[in-house]
């Protein structure tokens, strides 16, 4: 398998089929993927922003650091998400981003964004698309933060994390993987650790879930989808119906 089958290219065949061309523009965005360890940082807020990155394996996350030492998480980022796409227009990356796990990143120039933005309208849709959803993650962060009881935002959390891994990874039940710390946790959802850890034990103490380690394990979705108030119309995936659309007109102006 080529490299560029490992990071772009195979993110992108989850949306949509391309042709060679639309591949080869992809793989002209990468350079050689590599290997990075657990808590290495990809960069700093407020440097500036001359690369983006694929993250082919591992978890990763943006953050905020606050002048207490403390910090707050903003975005979680999962195997074949494109980190950094929210820091194309201001130049200068608004958060720093950190590995949550080994991995491997795939780095790619931000200026070369403009090879597909200037041959391929459906590339520079589904790019479009998925800094859409990016950021509609982040305002559902905003309201989980805001809005609702420890309760919920573990739950709604959990119920977040395993849809956006059952996208990439059809076959995935309601027992997965989770490689995130109880602080870890606590810094996306703004309760302490020991709040966290509490939470779960109520989670566990009502049968509706168990984890062990970095397992999780849903006991009932439905049940656990009503106790986390979840909807998904915020992870919807626009991207298809954007697409759709793209092809629709292209074939009218044929």
């Amino acid at each position: 398998m080529l490299d560029r089958d490992r990071c772009l290219v195979r993110n992108f065949k989850y949306y949509c089929a391309l042709d060679e061309t639309e591949a080869e523009l992809l793989a002209a965005l990468e350079k050689t993927p590599q290997t990075v360890s657990n808590a290495q940082m990809l960069w700093e807020e407020h440097q500036p922003a001359e690369n983006l990155c694929v993250l082919s394996e591992g978890w990763a996350c943006s953050y905020r650091s606050m002048d207490d030492g403390t910090r707050q998480i903003l975005n979680i980022f999962l195997p074949g998400d494109v980190v950094g796409l929210s820091d194309f227009s201001p130049r200068r990356h608004l958060t720093s981003v950190a590995m949550l796990t080994e991995g491997i990143v795939c780095r790619f120039p931000i200026k070369n964004l403009t090879d597909i933005f200037t041959t391929s309208p459906k590339l520079t849709t589904v790019l479009f698309s998925l800094a859409g959803q990016q950021q509609a993650i982040m305002a559902e962060r905003l309201v989980n933060m805001g809005r609702r009881t420890a309760r919920e935002k573990v739950a709604h959390f959990i119920c977040e994390m395993h849809l956006r891994l059952s996208k990439t990874c059809p076959d995935i039940t309601h027992r997965f993987n989770l490689p995130l710390s109880q602080q870890v946790l606590a810094d996306v959802l703004g309760l302490s650790a020991v709040h966290v850890s509490r939470t779960f034990s109520e989670l566990r103490e009502e049968g509706l879930l168990y984890r062990e380690r970095n397992r999780i394990e849903i006991c009932d979705l439905e049940a656990f989808y009503k106790v986390a108030n979840f909807s998904d119309i915020y992870l919807g995936d626009s991207v298809n119906e954007l697409l759709k659309l793209f092809e629709r007109d292209s074939n009218t102006l044929r």
